[in-house]
């Protein structure tokens, strides 16, 4: 199973445009041309999250994601970097 370190800064792709939908969200990556569906609202406010957060854990946090939930984030944010969805921020 895919997983990111949740210790370290991540954003999105710039390549990468999401549309908000009432079930979650649409995310196209232009490069790839890859298309992913995120059927959970809050996986979305994570997302969101990402470009002020300094850490993935931070964003989870600022998000609402609670402790026990981290683990089921941390694989869902790793498969959108598995699928270049998501990269790794440097300074």
């Amino acid at each position: 199973m895919p997983a990111i370190d949740l210790d370290r800064a991540w954003d999105l792709h710039p390549q990468v445009s999401v549309r908000p939908e009432p079930f979650g969200a649409l995310l196209y990556h232009f490069g790839t041309r890859k298309l992913s569906f995120l059927k959970d609202r809050r996986l979305l406010a994570v997302l969101q999250a990402l470009a002020q957060a300094p850490t993935a854990r931070a964003a989870c946090t600022a998000a609402g994601v609670d402790a026990g939930d981290l683990p089921a984030y941390r694989a869902a944010l790793g498969a959108l970097a598995d699928s270049s969805m998501l990269v790794e921020r440097t300074p």
